[in-house]
């Protein structure tokens, strides 16, 4: 009896030993498989922390250029789609976790060369702008120095123009009398003669050239022959007495120029006033009693 009770009891104890190794490894598969759902749902947090923030590095990045702006959007257009997608997936649907994190990978790819191609353009943006700055510089300096030029040879002009003026001195009038005498009684004056000198000038222009004279009377009254006789002074046209031409060749000339005023005279001071087409050359008067 005794030997039957100790082979029960071990019997026992051996089943009690199997069941108890059947207990341990159950609750140790639901542990293994309690940590494998964990270790998912990590996985799709930081997947979806990882999304979230390239989510962000797309928004930052802009360029100038319309068409990587138009591709920009495109990408951040996956991005957001990538993001419900990972949102919408079981934390223990590994293989699909795994699949997005690949478009994961790709989409950081593409966003490394953007990266690079929007670098590139603000390189040559900037090196473009200091080109430009570089440009306008030389355009002023060489405005400025084009400026300073032109200032320069129209002074050179300017004294040019004006040492080339054919200037007169020694201008006089004086009323002949009939027989051609001067005289200073208004009664027997019949004529007036202007008489000049052109001064010499080696650079003046040469050839051909009408010297013009104004005849005032004493009231101021300009004195003609009848006609209207005009020439013109630097753009302006003024009347004139008499004219004569003469052949300039740089050399001291010396001028006479007659005018009958075709009527008595009457007693007072005759101005004469001796012009080229240039201006002015000289003044004179007489007085007539």
């Amino acid at each position: 009896m005794e030997k039957k009770l100790k082979i029960i009891i071990g019997v026992l104890s051996a089943v009690i030993l199997v069941l108890a190794g059947v207990l341990i490894a159950q609750l140790s598969k639901k542990t293994e498989v309690k940590e494998v759902v964990q270790e998912l749902t990590v996985d799709k947090e930081d997947l979806t922390n990882q999304i979230a923030q390239l989510q962000q590095d797309y928004a930052s990045l802009s360029s100038t250029n319309d068409t990587i702006n138009t591709q920009l959007q495109i990408e951040r257009e996956k991005v957001a789609e990538l993001i419900e997608k990972v949102k919408k997936t079981e934390a223990n649907n590994a293989s699909q976790l795994r699949k997005y994190e690949k478009e994961l990978g790709t989409l950081r790819s593409i966003m490394r060369g953007y990266i690079k191609q929007i670098d590139s353009l603000n390189q040559m943006n900037i090196a473009l702008k200091e080109e430009v700055t570089e440009a306008k510089k030389q355009v002023q300096e060489t405005t400025a120095k084009n400026e300073a030029q032109a200032k320069k040879i129209e002074e050179q002009s300017k004294k040019i123009d004006e040492g080339s003026t054919i200037r007169g001195r020694g201008l006089s009038i004086v009323a002949l009398n009939r027989r051609g005498k001067s005289m200073d009684r208004s009664s027997r004056a019949e004529q007036f003669k202007v008489s000049l000198s052109l001064v010499e000038n080696a650079i003046a222009a040469t050839g051909p050239m009408t010297i013009y004279i104004r005849i005032k009377d004493p009231d101021g009254v300009l004195m003609t022959d009848g006609g209207q006789q005009v020439f013109s002074c630097n753009g302006e046209q003024m009347i004139y007495s008499a004219s004569r031409e003469v052949d300039y060749q740089g050399q001291e000339l010396d001028v006479s120029i007659y005018f009958t005023p075709g009527a008595e005279l009457a007693k007072g001071t005759y101005t004469a006033e001796a012009y080229t087409e240039k201006g002015k050359i000289g003044t004179a008067e007489v007085h007539l009693k």
